[in-house]
């Protein structure tokens, strides 16, 4: 059917081509413009060299849609063909999918002196066509190289493949030092193995913890807390930390941070995190290897020197973060420009929420809001809404409720509600507590009645949450302003009891509720009321 098609089109056949068609149904429009549009200046200059090489035999119809939807803003097919008469309608999804896998190819070609997994990839794919070959003593050759690549990398995946290649070229070179090299091979296989199914479990084990906390925050009740720390014992395999690699201890103590994290044991997290560190500055060129790792091992930090308001520390951990922008040995993909980008400016908006200074933070909103326009379809639910909720807390904390309003309504405006439940109650608190603000008192009537169905709908109606609606309630009836602030007192009352509650108190994480009683019954801004707190508690830090 596909050679009938490139006949009937008049597209040239190639292996590629075939080869590309039968393993990949034609490319979405959305993947190959994406693609394109993902391209530095650089990457494009390097594909118009590479298909130049390519000569007589290039299909020049693939670099003339190219260059049509590179300049398109938003893909138009219908432009493009009244404007390149070359190109046929259908001859549009074969050109599609070669120009999709053109491009790869360019990408892979293009980074391979810049990504070490690609130069080890190359030189596997270089062993193996010497062995196709039957150049059996330079295929070992190569092997060696691989392996020592492999090795200093920290590359347990790779090594076991090359071990693998290995074991069938032995037999192929017999000499005096073979029976010590199969020995070799054996012990190194058996290592091997054992690392990769340790990174497996600690890696498997730090994404299932990951996930739950992405759909419902902290842990919220004891149950909660009994299974999850039934779940990670029962999960962690024994090992020797002596003994493993640095791939296992980063996966290691990762799954230790996010367990911490979870359970809201913020000091342990804290430590943790601290481990994560000192495996880079112990082996600083793996920040160069792995630098999403570490990127995150920061952002890990950085989480927990908040929590525990250790500004010193944090300012300077924060530094580190943002130094990665500046350092040559690593190589800022769009991947890592994007988690760099979400590092920095959340832990920017930390930095003022610390510091108790949310006028001043709300003037980086400006600069972040234009660059979260840019790439939000780049960004992953979960970030996108933490950016969300934590901006709306930045206008509420400056008593600019309008605008957080804004902020807070992105969030329960969400049809999907399935991450960060959350965010998305305590949204509809903050929403509650804004229109009570701003004397919208018919909204706050009917909010209350809607925030009860969500909270008994999602089985989330906690006291915190369920004292705050009660509040309002009662408070809308009121007439006389001494009962109103007798109705803050006694709220304030019992939101500082619920503080002494272990589980209760992650709700404190989210909103600091008594900050703003306070503030309404001593008719002081929220802000200052907030700044005096902070900065008692970076005192008492730093006296410690």
């Amino acid at each position: 059917m596909i050679l009938l098609l490139c006949i009937f089109v008049k597209i040239p056949i190639n292996k590629e081509l075939y080869y590309f068609n039968n393993t990949m149904s034609n490319v979405k429009t959305e993947q190959l413009f994406n693609l394109i549009k993902a391209l530095s200046k650089g990457e494009k200059r390097f594909f118009k060299l590479y298909v130049s090489r390519l000569g007589a035999i290039a299909d020049k119809k693939f670099i003339i849609l190219f260059d049509a939807i590179e300049k398109q803003k938003e893909y138009n097919e219908t432009k493009i063909l009244e404007r390149e008469k070359a190109l046929n309608p259908k001859q549009l999804p074969n050109l599609k999918t070669h120009l999709y896998f053109q491009l790869l190819k360019s990408l892979r070609l293009g980074n391979s002196n810049s990504l070490s997994s690609i130069k080890l990839l190359e030189l596997i794919d270089y062993s193996r066509l010497l062995y196709s070959k039957c150049l059996y003593k330079e295929c070992v050759k190569m092997i060696d190289k691989a392996k020592r690549m492999a090795i200093t990398n920290d590359q347990s995946v790779f090594l076991l493949e090359i071990l693998e290649l290995e074991k069938l070229v032995i037999s192929k070179t017999l000499d005096e030092g073979n029976e010590e090299r199969v020995n070799n091979i054996i012990d190194e296989t058996i290592q091997v193995t054992k690392s990769i199914q340790n990174i497996n479990i600690f890696s498997n084990l730090s994404l299932k913890l990951d996930s739950y906390y992405t759909k419902y925050g902290f842990v919220r009740n004891k149950k909660d807390l009994d299974k999850v720390t039934r779940f990670f014992n029962d999960s962690l395999p024994s090992y020797d930390l002596k003994k493993i690699s640095f791939h296992e201890k980063l996966y290691l103590y990762k799954c230790y941070v996010s367990f911490y994290f979870f359970i809201q044991d913020f000091k342990l997290g804290y430590t943790y995190a601290t481990k994560l560190i000192e495996l880079f500055e112990k082996q600083p060129e793996m920040k160069a290897l792995k630098p999403e790792m570490y990127i995150k091992a920061l952002n890990s930090l950085l989480a927990a020197q908040n929590k525990l308001y250790k500004l010193k520390e944090f300012t300077e951990t924060l530094k580190q973060l943002i130094a990665i922008k500046r350092e040559k040995k690593i190589i800022l993909t769009e991947n890592l420009n994007l988690n760099l980008f979400k590092a920095i400016y959340i832990h920017e908006i930390n930095r003022h929420f610390m510091l108790g200074e949310f006028k001043s933070g709300t003037r980086i909103v400006g600069a972040l809001e234009h660059e979260l326009h840019k790439i939000v379809t780049k960004l992953d639910k979960h970030s996108i809404l933490l950016f969300y909720y934590k901006i709306a807390c930045l206008y509420f904390g400056s008593g600019n409720y309008r605008v957080a309003l804004t902020w807070l309504n992105k969030i329960t405006n969400e049809r999907e509600i399935a991450l960060r439940e959350d965010l998305h109650s305590f949204a509809r608190i903050l929403s509650l507590i804004c229109h009570f603000e701003l004397g919208n008192d018919d909204l706050v009537e009917s909010y209350i009645k809607s925030t009860y169905r969500f909270f008994i709908k999602k089985g989330d109606l906690s006291l915190y949450q369920k004292h705050i609606l009660d509040f309002l309630k009662r408070l809308l009836m009121e007439s006389e302003i001494k009962n109103v602030k007798k109705r803050f007192t006694l709220l304030k009352e019992q939101m500082e009891n619920l503080q002494k509650n272990k589980f209760e108190k992650r709700a404190f994480l989210y909103f600091d509720i008594i900050s703003w009683l306070e503030s309404k019954i001593e008719k002081r801004p929220v802000q200052a009321i907030i700044k005096e707190k902070t900065l008692f508690k970076l005192k008492s830090v730093e006296l410690v």
